[in-house]
């Protein structure tokens, strides 16, 4: 038997496979958008989760926070002061360490050449610096000085001078002065056996250098130029009069290392 109109049960089968119900309307299915959304905000928000929790490890956790300070290259100084003049407190966390400041505060000790600070992660500052060797110490008003090889004078000392640093008289001692590089030119130039004879160097300008032996005799050094030659003519020469193949002289003249004059 054929049957006129629809049940029930054919319209919800028409549902079901898409068919428009009476009436014209389309039924939306809006769900599946509905969960695309909620896990793109799921993901979004862990993302966020994630990178709040990231900055507070690196910006406030104790995780990656300053539990100590590491120096190296102290000679004179104690790691102690070292330490206390970079002033970076335990327990700051490493990323918020002023890694420039510290140096800055380091270099500033006159017994420093140079000082770098860096991150050692996860947990420590590393400071290293390198300190003034002196070569020379100078006095002024009663109070002795070491100067390296810069001419910068750093220090002051009571007692004998390190061994290798002669005595250096020039009226301005100081980096910018002439005959301060111009003594201390000769100084560093000279081998230690010839160095360890030197009493002491005196410079009225930078083209007039005297050194002064420990048996008195003195050499007549001139300006900075072909130190490197001067020191090598000069030990030539001591070695002579050592072995007694020269007369004895009372002033070397090394001014003009190819032309040296003794008298």
């Amino acid at each position: 038997m054929s049957r006129q109109g629809s049940t029930t049960r054919d319209r919800t089968r028409g549902a079901r496979r898409g068919a428009t119900p009476a009436g014209g309307s389309t039924v939306t299915r809006i769900r599946p958008k509905l969960d695309r959304r909620r896990k793109r905000l799921v993901v979004l928000g862990s993302v966020v989760l994630l990178v709040a929790v990231a900055a507070w490890v690196v910006l406030a956790s104790p995780l990656l926070a300053v539990r100590a300070v590491q120096v190296d290259g102290t000679r004179t100084l104690s790691v102690e002061e070292v330490r206390q003049v970079a002033g970076v407190a335990e327990g700051t966390p490493l990323v918020r360490v002023d890694t420039a400041a510290a140096a800055a505060r380091v270099s500033a000790l006159p017994q420093v050449a140079s000082a770098e600070v860096t991150r050692g992660w996860p947990d420590r500052v590393v400071v290293t610096l390198v300190e003034r060797t002196p070569v020379a110490v100078v006095e002024s008003a009663g109070t002795r000085s070491l100067v390296d090889a810069t001419g910068t004078v750093f220090d002051t000392i009571t007692g004998d001078a390190p061994a290798g640093v002669v005595p250096l008289q020039v009226t301005d001692p100081g980096p910018d002065d002439a005959a301060t590089r111009a003594a201390l030119a000769a100084v560093v130039s000279l081998p230690d056996a010839v160095r360890s004879q030197v009493t002491s160097v005196t410079a009225t300008g930078g083209d007039d250098v005297t050194l002064t032996l420990v048996d008195g005799t003195t050499v007549l050094w001139g300006s900075a130029e072909q130190a490197d030659r001067k020191a090598e003519v000069l030990a030539a020469v001591l070695d002579q009069l050592a072995a007694g193949t020269v007369d004895p002289a009372a002033q070397i003249d090394v001014s003009s290392p190819e032309a040296v004059v003794l008298r």
